[in-house]
């Protein structure tokens, strides 16, 4: 005669598996969409371009020398007045954000009256991930 086996509340060992590794895709994924502590490096430099844009644009429409002085800490806006650069704005980078203008830490990007400037590259770099600000002779400001 064959035996039946009563099957006990609980469940079984394959069943606890596949809930743990569901589990533990679904906190990958969660993890994995997490955005960058501050915003990704290429937010900053957005930030950064369009800082430099409204920048120029001043320039233009003050008719007065305005410049971006880039450092390890942050930048900083200044304009040209009564034969003086005087600072107006400064923003500070998110932790971790190291940039390099003309292969330093640090340097400067000037607009004259009319919007034009001295070509430049901004990179900035978080970790392993960069992005480009390219600052053109007619006072073009891009991110790559």
């Amino acid at each position: 005669m064959a035996e039946s086996r009563k099957r006990t509340g609980g469940f079984t060992l394959v069943e606890l598996m596949v809930v743990l590794v569901i589990v533990a895709l679904a906190a990958a994924a969660v993890v994995l969409a997490m955005p960058e502590r501050g915003g990704s490096v290429r937010a900053e430099a957005v930030r950064f371009a369009a800082r430099t844009k409204a920048a120029r644009d001043t320039a233009i429409l003050e008719s007065r020398g305005v410049a971006v002085s880039v450092g390890r800490g942050g930048y900083d806006v200044a304009r040209r007045e009564d034969g003086r650069w005087r600072t107006h704005a400064h923003y500070d980078w998110v932790e971790a954000t190291m940039p390099e203008i003309a292969g330093a830490a640090s340097g400067a990007i000037r607009f004259d009256a009319t919007g034009f400037a001295e070509p430049a590259l901004l990179v900035l770099r978080r970790g392993d991930r960069r992005a480009m600000v390219e600052i053109s002779g007619d006072g073009g400001v891009h991110v790559r």
